[in-house]
């Protein structure tokens, strides 16, 4: 438990990707990551840093990004960085009870490196990575495969696909999950990557679609819109 939490930013935006796009809820974006990924489009919340916020002031932030009663918005997403690192994750434990407490519907994004049961029975929803190639980070597929034994109703699978390598690393790693499951995988999404200054992937994203299609339909492929929207380097969007 922590009284305070390494915090990058607090910003209101609509859900940008996964099965969830399209929804407002209030980012809660912690500082401190060493995943490391290759194409990572947020680094400014890689550095660790001693410039932690008390609990108190976090809630207060949300509550303020959140509206007036009686038309709240009481959705919370828990990014960053990443909020299951070591060094964090005491703060994001404490900041999830209090906001579970409060009525606020909890997802947390999860790089794929760990699972944290005692936090991940708090949270409403579980945005769990399967890290491809091209981000030069590996998943091991047990930790999917625990996701699947321990929280089933209650998270989403989500890759980025630079390209084919990417894809077909993403089909054999769902085919293999998949043959230890009783039933059909329908929570796995693929997310077409932005390069930088990219104005639309529009050949990469109907590429993905194609290869879909050609394996069967095994993904849901579900573009980002916050860059279609903004473009790919504005950030808190």
């Amino acid at each position: 438990m922590s009284d305070t939490c390494a915090i990058h930013s607090i910003y209101r935006a609509t859900e940008g990707e996964g099965l969830f796009i399209g929804t407002p809820q209030i980012f809660v974006r912690f500082q401190g990551c060493n995943i490391g990924c290759v194409n990572c489009d947020s680094k400014d919340t890689w550095e660790f840093n001693d410039k932690s916020w008390p609990l108190s002031q976090v809630i207060e932030e949300i509550y303020s990004q959140s509206g007036h009663y009686p038309h709240q918005l009481k959705r919370v997403s828990l990014t960053g960085g990443d909020p299951l690192h070591p060094k964090i994750a005491p703060g994001t434990l404490s900041l999830a009870r209090v906001l579970k407490k409060e009525g606020f519907f909890i997802s947390i994004e999860a790089a794929g490196t760990r699972v944290i049961n005692e936090l991940f029975d708090v949270v409403d929803f579980i945005n769990f990575d399967l890290k491809t190639p091209s981000t030069g980070v590996r998943t091991p597929l047990s930790l999917i495969e625990k996701m699947y034994e321990q929280y089933p109703n209650r998270f989403q699978v989500k890759a980025v696909i630079a390209d084919k390598r990417d894809f077909d690393y993403a089909f054999e790693a769902y085919k293999s999950v998949q043959s230890k499951q009783e039933t059909l995988l329908t929570n796995w999404c693929l997310t077409p990557c932005y390069e930088k200054d990219e104005k639309f992937p529009k050949e990469r994203f109907l590429e993905i679609i194609n290869l879909n299609e050609q394996h069967g339909g095994a993904f849901r492929v579900i573009g980002q819109q916050h860059k279609w929207l903004h473009g790919p380097n504005e950030t808190n969007v």
